[in-house]
């Protein structure tokens, strides 16, 4: 857990975001949804420098660009920042993102599974198609992801891109994310003829939201600076954890909710509650 203490002040990330009810018809129709300025540019530009200097001093990846395979050239990944720097954690513990989520799936709370920093460098190959909950050991439909530029992108960095209605039918393949994923999601998106929302230009603090099953790629970032993203997943609060379907959900199974067995409620200690946004 992190244990230093946060000096400079930091937005609180408190109060509600303006959530349309078209936004969660959207989403629970597509299974993604974009939205403007979940946090403002300001905000997350006040969170752009903790977040990058934890990537930076957490990140394990010293190999160049071409002796890594398409995962690997994908983005720099780290894992559960907020166990390891206390002004992260308060982004990830944020209110108004967590209460998003809950709107958007339809409880009244939600708790937090992990954050990942998905920062791709210039250069940076593509991230393969993929859907997110291959790799969790909890019921996809009822987790989600929020996917948050801290600076201003393009397409150009590394924007994310949707199969829209590709949640419905929940699991489609337990290939990991690789250039075999790209191939065997190609062919089924085109089958079934599904809609591609393509990347779109973001704001520092715009965010889109997909649920566990929603089948999703990024480009390549062919920019000249870093795409840097962090996300967010949460799950329903009172989900049982589920038998794990493959060596990846075992996995997941022991680092995000440790203790835990299949059976059990998704309550561990390193899973905790967001507390709702109370009305004022």
């Amino acid at each position: 857990m992190p244990t230093e203490l946060v000096t400079d002040p930091l937005p609180e990330l408190t109060t509600a975001y303006p959530l349309s009810e078209e936004d969660v018809v959207a989403y629970r129709t597509n299974g993604h949804v974009r939205l403007t300025q979940v946090a403002t540019a300001a905000e997350a530009a006040a969170y752009r420098d903790p977040v990058a200097a934890a990537v930076e001093r957490l990140s394990t990846e010293t190999r160049p660009l071409a002796d890594r395979d398409s995962y690997g050239m994908a983005f720099l990944q780290v894992m559960n920042l907020w166990r390891h720097d206390a002004a992260v954690e308060r982004f990830v513990k944020a209110m108004r993102f967590a209460d998003v989520a809950a709107r958007l799936l339809g409880v009244p709370r939600v708790r937090l599974y992990h954050d990942q920093a998905l920062f791709k460098e210039p250069g940076g190959g593509y991230t393969p198609w993929h859907q997110d909950a291959m790799y969790w050991p909890l019921d996809g439909s009822r987790c989600l992801t929020m996917w948050m530029p801290l600076v201003d992108i393009t397409p150009a960095h590394g924007g994310l891109a949707f199969a829209s209605r590709s949640q419905v039918d929940g699991p489609l393949s337990d290939i990991g994310i690789s250039d075999a994923s790209e191939e065997h999601f190609d062919r089924l998106l085109e089958e079934r003829g599904l809609a591609i929302d393509e990347p779109v230009a973001m704001r520092a603090g715009d965010a889109s939201f997909h649920s566990g099953w929603t089948v999703h790629k990024a480009l390549g970032n062919t920019a000249d600076r870093m795409r840097e993203v962090m996300t967010v997943i949460w799950f329903a609060d009172g989900l049982p954890v589920l038998e794990p379907a493959n060596a990846s959900q075992a996995n997941d199974l022991a680092s995000w909710l440790p203790g835990l067995a299949p059976g059990d409620l998704a309550a561990s200690a390193a899973d905790p509650v967001i507390p709702a946004i109370v009305p004022s």
